[in-house]
């Protein structure tokens, strides 16, 4: 559905990268304007099973906030199929701009209770949305995975000894596991605090024959989901002057800082050469005041 000669494989070198180590970014932000990132390729083999299964209406799940639903939206609007958002909490009076993205699209929003969403794996929500094709939050499912295992074929990127991205469900991390050659290193940047349930919710999509290395990382959430310091968004506003690629306050903002404490602490070598993965969600910006970004 899209064309993926639009995403760029950006070599960078802001001030606090020493010169004996690389380090280049996949812009899979580039990739479509609110398709973007790794949502595509959590969704992709999903519509596909969607339309195999006969199914034209696709059930998922998230906040009013997320980046998923935003994406989910856009993905069923061009592939021609129905979508309802479960959404957490009570309907605002005022919607978010996700959501009005989201319905603008043709998105349904159905809101449910705090309490409601959090036994959402207990219910069943086909006898609510018969029919219908569940995907789960995030794209957080075999068939999520699965699609992401295309992200590193998109270019040639065997020469890099690691490869880093932003964890939220760990689908795209597993993903980047199965897909990755035995000589990479893979770190994955949780932007959640107390999430060390995530190393079996990756391990849950791994193939058996995956031969990479791979670690999670705990210390970079910057004081949980969604926080945002004055200190994240100097940092990203610096990178931006650098390096002219947008970063987003939940995922990548904290995956780069991240990557600058572990560069100056000493846990790349020298001669390393690390790929990070810019997974989209810039719209996610959206939520702050104007001005406070400087692009």
């Amino acid at each position: 559905m899209f064309d993926y000669s639009n995403i760029q494989l950006q070599y960078i070198t802001p001030t606090w990268l020493p010169g004996t180590i690389q380090a280049a970014m996949l812009r899979l932000d580039l990739l479509h304007g609110a398709v973007s990132g790794n949502k595509w390729f959590k969704l992709q083999r999903n519509v596909a099973a969607a339309r195999a299964q006969g199914r034209d209406h696709i059930v998922t799940f998230g906040g009013a906030y997320s980046n998923h639903l935003a994406a989910t939206a856009a993905a069923c609007h061009l592939s021609g199929i129905r979508c309802t958002a479960v959404v957490r909490g009570e309907a605002a009076p005022a919607l978010s701009h996700t959501l009005q993205l989201a319905q603008a699209q043709g998105m349904h929003l159905h809101f449910v209770t705090r309490a409601q969403y959090r036994e959402k794996e207990k219910t069943d929500w086909t006898a609510l949305f018969p029919d219908a094709y569940i995907v789960p939050e995030g794209g957080h499912n075999a068939a999520g995975a699965e699609g992401c295992e295309e992200i590193l074929a998109i270019r040639d990127v065997s020469a890099f000894t690691h490869i880093i991205c932003a964890v939220g469900t760990g689908t795209t991390l597993a993903g980047l596991i199965n897909s990755a050659g035995p000589q990479q290193q893979l770190r994955g940047y949780v932007v959640l605090k107390g999430a060390e349930y995530l190393s079996a919710e990756v391990e849950s999509l791994l193939k058996k024959e995956h031969a990479a290395q791979w670690n999670l990382v705990h210390e970079h959430h910057g004081g949980g989901y969604a926080k945002v310091t004055p200190d994240l968004v100097a940092f990203m506003n610096q990178f931006f002057a650098e390096t002219h690629i947008p970063l987003d306050v939940v995922y990548t903002g904290k995956l780069v800082q991240g990557f600058k404490k572990e560069v100056i602490s000493g846990v790349f070598p020298a001669g390393s050469r690390v790929l990070l993965i810019h997974s989209g969600g810039l719209q996610g910006n959206l939520s702050l005041k104007p001005g406070i970004l400087h692009y």
